[in-house]
């Protein structure tokens, strides 16, 4: 199945346009007509069976068929994580959290992260390709960047964890994940958090964490968090 994005489709719509982005490519990449088949997702878990009434290079109107509505996962989570100084790591953590299942991200500026700006289209457009290339029928949420205490004090979740590679008592995530209930987790940069910010992220609730014997990467801490939560809620 091919999968199409158009955030401002709803199930009150009859008929609607794709973009031009998106209608080039049902048009010259996959060579549709009139008459053919194509599947729409709003990014909000909803999947809408379309016919295609017109089409030209660039533009594509569709008639709504039908739609269904997907079950959101039994979990929410949300991932507190640094900037890091490669952009392509960061990229690469977003392109694959988005894949295997995230609500919700949120760039963080902490005392040691080097790169203080991040380029949000660009990560927009890596959210939505990776949605539809999974066939998910949810767009994760991108929040501004944040500054780690902000963010630290005026957390809404439910359930909060830090992982970090101080020596503290630390329990493994995969011992408190539990469905139902909204989480944050908080990566920290290359050279992790300071001690002041695990002191305050603690002072705030923030339970400590450990993702096992290895030293991590921070991209592939934020993956392992996603897996593992993944997992737990299978």
């Amino acid at each position: 199945m091919q999968l199409f994005f158009l955030p401002q489709l709803t199930i009150k719509c009859v008929e609607t346009d794709l973009n031009e982005k998106e209608s080039y490519h049902v048009c010259k990449v996959l060579r549709k007509k009139t008459g053919d088949k194509i599947s729409i997702t709003n990014g909000r878990n909803i999947l809408f069976n379309c016919s295609i009434v017109d089409i030209s290079k660039k533009k594509c109107r569709v008639k709504i068929i039908n739609y269904q509505k997907q079950e959101p996962p039994s979990y929410y989570l949300h991932v507190g994580i640094s900037i890091l100084k490669s952009r392509e790591r960061f990229e690469w953590f977003v392109e694959k959290s988005s894949e295997i299942g995230i609500s919700e991200i949120t760039p963080l500026v902490c005392e040691r992260t080097e790169r203080k700006s991040l380029n949000v289209e660009r990560v927009e457009k890596i959210l939505v390709s990776a949605m539809k290339q999974s066939l998910s029928l949810n767009l994760p949420k991108l929040n501004p960047v944040t500054k780690f205490e902000d963010l630290v004090v005026k957390k809404k979740e439910e359930k909060l964890f830090i992982a970090h590679c101080e020596n503290t008592q630390k329990k493994t995530l995969m011992s408190l994940v539990k469905p139902g209930f909204k989480n944050l987790v908080l990566i920290g940069p290359e050279g992790d958090f300071s001690k002041n910010e695990i002191k305050l992220a603690n002072d705030h609730n923030f339970k400590n964490i450990t993702l096992g014997n290895s030293r991590l990467r921070s991209e592939t801490a934020g993956l392992y968090v996603c897996n593992s939560f993944s997992i737990a809620n299978m």
